[in-house]
């Protein structure tokens, strides 16, 4: 019956009053009649509702935190979903869930949370990678790289990138490692996985800076992934998702290696924003000022301006930005905060993990399948 009347109705009518409903909602609806699913499951409204019209109200926090378990060097995972309000207070949309597959032990600090890239986000410990869609709660594994290095030599995960190529159509994975029999003498490898064709392949002949990692460092902008290097001094080293190909981005002439400070990577006001923060390791109050860089136009040098200096503050490290304003940080003793850049103002929220091991993207709800490979590729709720 209900499939008789929606034939009856114009579809760009039903179409546009099913953008105006949450995923939760819209997931209900497939189970109503079979033009409802037909209709939400198609690429058509996926993309449409991927690229509708949002406010900074739509806006999602997924957590990813981990707490120390009895038994010793074992932590326990958990990914926590929120909203926000005008207060800059976090309130929970559903229950906590475990992080599946990834390391129990004191490597949690090691986290990755990479995206988000059209809705779908990567969590990662270097070496077991899930790709998942927090609003659908969908999730799979991605393939372990078969390719070996040689006997005697000894393989670091430098840096992992997400994103999505839009020319192929298709999400990548690109992984970069330090191989190496010396430690004072390491190459730079590079792999890349095409999820449309679940397969890795090698990229010969790259001469790359080393790449170092700090809990803010990794992020996708403008289709190119970017991690920190060491080349003459630190870099910001880019990779395009379409074209394959790396370059460097230079960071402002009074940020360097050797200037006690750390370096994060975030999104600010839309545009590149680099964040110069203390060393936690560092016990000198006088230089806990924090700096923030944004790039009014991309790689361009000589567009970094630093809008402002925020401290003293006793942070462990920058999370990412929501709200296109709002920094979400983590301080020492593993607490979430969140400092308004227009108010200057700084706010402790109620939730903590052990130090170092938050992590934070902010996304908008999707429709975006996890993409799957045939019947081998097996897609799991959390």
């Amino acid at each position: 019956m209900v499939d008789i009347i929606m034939k009856e109705m114009p579809e760009d009518l039903v179409i546009y009053i099913l953008l105006m409903l949450p995923v939760k909602s819209l997931l209900r609806f497939k189970c109503i009649c079979t033009t409802f699913c037909n209709m939400i499951n198609s690429s058509t409204f996926i993309n449409l509702h991927l690229n509708r019209t949002t406010n900074a109200k739509d806006e999602l926090i997924i957590l990813k935190r981990s707490f120390k378990q009895d038994e010793p060097n074992l932590y326990k995972s958990v990914l926590s979903f929120f909203s926000g309000d005008d207060a800059n207070d976090l309130k929970p949309i559903s229950p906590d869930a475990d992080v599946p597959y990834l390391t129990t032990t004191s490597a949690c600090v090691f986290h990755q949370l990479v995206g988000p890239s059209n809705g779908l986000i990567a969590l990662t410990d270097s070496l077991t990678t899930i790709l998942l869609n927090p609003t659908t709660r969908k999730y799979r594994t991605i393939p372990p790289c078969p390719f070996g290095i040689p006997h005697g030599f000894r393989r670091s995960i430098s840096g992992l990138g997400f994103g999505f190529d839009s020319i192929a159509n298709d999400y990548k994975f690109v992984r970069i490692s330090e191989v190496y029999k010396d430690p004072c003498d390491k190459d730079m490898k590079v792999e890349v996985y095409d999820m449309s064709i679940d397969s890795w392949r090698e990229l010969n002949d790259q001469q790359l800076p080393m790449v170092f990692w700090s809990p803010c460092s990794e992020i996708v902008y403008k289709s190119n992934f970017h991690w920190f290097a060491i080349a003459d001094d630190t870099v910001i080293l880019c990779f395009g998702m379409s074209t394959e190909t790396f370059y460097y981005m230079e960071i402002p002439d009074t940020c360097h290696w050797f200037d006690g400070k750390c370096y994060g990577l975030v999104i600010l006001f839309k545009s590149m924003t680099l964040i110069c923060y203390p060393d936690p390791m560092s016990t000198n109050p006088t230089e806990n000022l924090m700096d923030i860089w944004i790039m009014r136009e991309y790689n361009k040098k000589e567009s970094w301006i630093k809008i402002c200096s925020i401290g003293p503050l006793s942070i462990e490290s920058p999370l990412t930005v929501w709200k296109d304003d709002v920094l979400l940080l983590q301080n020492k003793s593993g607490h979430l905060m969140a400092y308004d850049v227009n108010f200057d103002e700084v706010k402790e929220l109620n939730l903590h993990g052990f130090p170092a091991s938050l992590r934070v993207i902010v996304y908008k709800e999707s429709l975006t399948p996890i993409p799957r490979n045939g019947d081998s590729t097996e897609v799991k709720q959390f």
